[in-house]
């Protein structure tokens, strides 16, 4: 036991006396490409990971079991109304309106960046007419996205003409009328559109309901502003895609009216109606009742541009 106790410890003045025997050089060299096929695999899978996050979650979905909390606070979107919305984004009493489903979501896209461009777009409320479009839109942009229940079935894009797309446009009155009630000017601009200049010093006066002429030639700026004379089928042929309505009692008989309109009119196979004649007839029939306004084209051209066949992605906002 002493030996061990009283023994001193050998040293090595080199860090390592011994080079490396023939088998441990052919094990270390063997080692190496193996570690670089192992780095290429790691990288290829946190590449995969990172396209998965970065590009298809988004547009998916994020599953709750990744990010619980981002589920429970999308959840309380569900219970956002309109009331709540409104309240919001409204700006000097008025609110800028849109309604939209996922499918259209370019061109929310496209319409937003041209109101940013006018300062406007904090007045902004996108009526969602789908719960992905209401928790995309409030995951991005808090509070400026509402669902007004029952959600239709929108998950698709729908025709001109079909039946979806006449269940999708005809809630539109609804959703007017019902930001009427609560007191507040609104804008109803579709979305395939872009602004050209802010339309709102165009809107002298103070008339219950400003519109666009569909038909009409362009006018000098000293027309009239009155209702246009009926076309071929006994009504008018107004535009319904730019609506600026206060919250007076002619505007409100006027979306009524528009409601009435389309209750009467079901859409059919034979006879494939849309929102906008009913729009037309609500005009004519309470023709004597309210104070509207037809704003001429010179003026409708110089604010707004149609953008119908294709879409001009500048930024991206949502």
């Amino acid at each position: 036991m002493s030996q061990w106790l009283h023994q001193r410890p050998l040293h090595n003045p080199l860090p390592n006396p011994y080079p490396l025997s023939p088998r441990n050089s052919m094990t270390f060299q063997f080692q190496r490409p193996m570690l670089l096929v192992l780095n290429r695999t790691t990288l290829l899978v946190l590449l995969s990971l990172l396209v998965v996050l970065g590009v298809i979650l988004p547009w998916t979905g994020t599953p709750g079991f990744m990010f619980p909390n981002a589920t429970s606070s999308l959840a309380k979107w569900r219970d956002y109304t309109l009331s709540q919305a409104a309240s919001f984004v409204a700006k000097n009493g008025t609110i800028i309106v849109c309604a939209v489903s996922q499918p259209y979501l370019p061109f929310l896209n496209n319409w937003l960046i041209s109101i940013s461009r006018q300062k406007h777009q904090d007045q902004v409320l996108v009526i969602a007419e789908d719960y992905a479009t209401l928790y995309k839109v409030n995951g991005r942009w808090p509070g400026h996205a509402v669902l007004v229940p029952p959600a239709p079935d929108s998950q698709t894009a729908h025709k001109f003409g079909s039946q979806g797309f006449f269940n999708f446009t005809s809630r539109r009155p609804r959703h007017l009328l019902h930001i009427l009630e609560l007191g507040y000017n609104v804008m109803y601009n579709d979305v395939d559109m872009v602004w050209l200049k802010d339309p709102f010093p165009y809107l002298q006066g103070d008339h219950d309901v400003y519109f666009t002429d569909d038909m009409a030639a362009v006018k000098p700026l000293d027309h009239s502003h009155d209702l246009p004379p009926p076309g071929k089928k006994g009504r008018t042929y107004i535009c319904s895609c730019m609506i600026f309505l206060r919250p007076t009692d002619g505007a409100k008989l006027v979306m009524k009216k528009w409601i009435e309109e389309l209750q009467a009119e079901p859409w059919s196979k034979a006879k494939k109606a849309n929102d906008q004649p009913a729009f037309n007839w609500a005009l004519n029939k309470t023709a004597g009742q309210v104070c509207s306004v037809c704003l001429c084209c010179h003026c409708q051209n110089e604010i707004m541009m149609l953008v119908l066949w294709f879409l001009v992605l500048i930024e991206i906002i949502l």
